[in-house]
Order: C-alpha cells, then structure tokens, then sequence
C-alpha cells in the first residue's frame, strides 16, 4: 500500500514538473517571438520615417507588420482608406537589406499619399489605386525610386525585391498590371536616365538577385542600349 502511494505521489510530482517545464518553453517561445516582432516593427518604423521625412510628405502614414496576413486584392481597400502600410510576413521573409525594404516600403507609400487627393477625402482616387491600372503601376514604381534616392538608399533593392517576389505571368494584355519583366525594365530605364551612379556603383555588383534580373532581362536592356544609342524618345515596348 505504501509503495503504490509513493508511486502515485511520484507520477503527479512528474506530472507536475512535466506541465510546468512545458509552460516555461511556450512562455519563452511566445516572448521570443514578441521581441522578434517588435525588433521588426522597429527596423519597418524606422526607414518608414526616414523615407516619409526626406520627402518632405506632409501626410500621415503608418505601418504595421502581420506576420501572418496575407495579401489579397480585397485588402488594399483597407490599406488605402486607412492610411497605413501594411508589412506582410510572407514579404517580409524575402528582405535582405535595408534597400529592399524601403523599396517595399516607398512603392506602398507613393500609393498611399495619392488616395489622399480627390473627393470623399481621397476615397475615389482610392478605388482607383485599388484597381491599379498600369499607369498608375509605373507612376508609382518611378516615385518609389525617388522617395528611395532622397531618402539615401539605393533603388536598386527595388529591382531585386520585385524580382523576388512578383511571379512574372504569361500576358497582360487584358491585365491591369504590366509583365514583371516590363515592370522591372521600365524601372531600370529610369534608374539609368536619372540615377545613373547607381548603376555604376559596385554595392550591387555581386548580389545574385540583382544578377539573376541582369540575367533574365538581357533582351530589355538591349532595347534600352539601342534607344540610348539613337537618342530615341520613344517608348520601348518592353517584353
């Protein structure tokens, strides 16, 4: 009888420490987490300001980071009448430097600050953000790539960010967006007339990412070089 009462008494002493062992884990887990979140929230907030101070934007903006949201279309609504970025996790994971993420950052900006004009307090231009046409698509591309250069980043990272994360689709000739390859080619053309340094620089010389875009934009930039060549103004059709 004795021994069955200790044996019972030492299971629930175990039972016990078990319990308790496993709260300890999931407590530091969840404080680990939260300080990776907020270590996160930080670095976002921080180029966010720099990007909304050197350019001068005179409109309130905010951002947010959700690791666990995804993007959809019926999200950008939100994001537009709301005012604020919002910093997806499954984006997020593909940042490598400071560069990509104020090119993340500054593309979601250049839209933001346009759903502030118009009538409804913005709410028209807001929808038609939303519905992004590809006129609006390059307008915003080439303002990110001023806010990035006036805030001290190189707007290459908006090049290997975008080459990362937008898959590149087979048409867009009923599409309200451009290819990815056009997207990127129109960027790299502003960059080489306006920002031309950059292209220069060797900060981006061994970047795989950067070379991968090189790589798979070759046919563009040689429409880029001839154009150059000829001193045309006329708009490349890009592939």
């Amino acid at each position: 009888m004795g021994f069955r009462i200790l044996m019972v008494s030492f299971l629930m002493f175990f039972n016990l420490c078990y319990a308790s062992e496993n709260i300890n884990v999931n407590l530091n887990e969840n404080e680990t987490k939260l300080k990776n979140d907020n270590t996160i929230q930080t670095r976002i907030d921080e180029i966010g300001a720099n990007l909304l101070n050197a350019n001068k934007i005179q409109k309130r903006v905010v951002f947010a980071y959700d690791e666990k949201a995804k993007k959809r279309s019926l999200n950008i609504y939100d994001e537009l009448t709301k005012r604020q970025v919002i910093i997806y996790g499954d984006l997020y994971k593909s940042i490598d430097d400071d560069n990509e993420l104020a090119g993340m950052l500054a593309r979601e900006i250049s839209l933001i600050v346009k759903s502030y004009n118009g009538m409804w307090g913005g709410r028209i231009d807001a929808i038609q953000v939303g519905l992004s046409s590809k006129k609006f698509e390059v307008v915003a591309d080439k303002r990110a790539v001023d806010y990035m250069v006036n805030a001290g980043y190189n707007p290459l990272g908006l090049i290997t960010f975008i080459n990362k994360t937008c898959p590149q689709k087979r048409s867009d000739k009923i599409a309200r967006h451009n290819l990815t390859s056009k997207r990127l080619a129109i960027i790299y053309e502003y960059i080489t007339y306006k920002y031309p340094s950059y292209l220069e620089s060797d900060e981006y010389e061994n970047n795989k990412y950067y070379q991968n875009f090189l790589l798979t934009s070759l046919s563009n930039r040689v429409k880029l070089k001839e154009k150059m060549r000829t001193k045309s103004t006329k708009a490349i059709k890009y592939e």
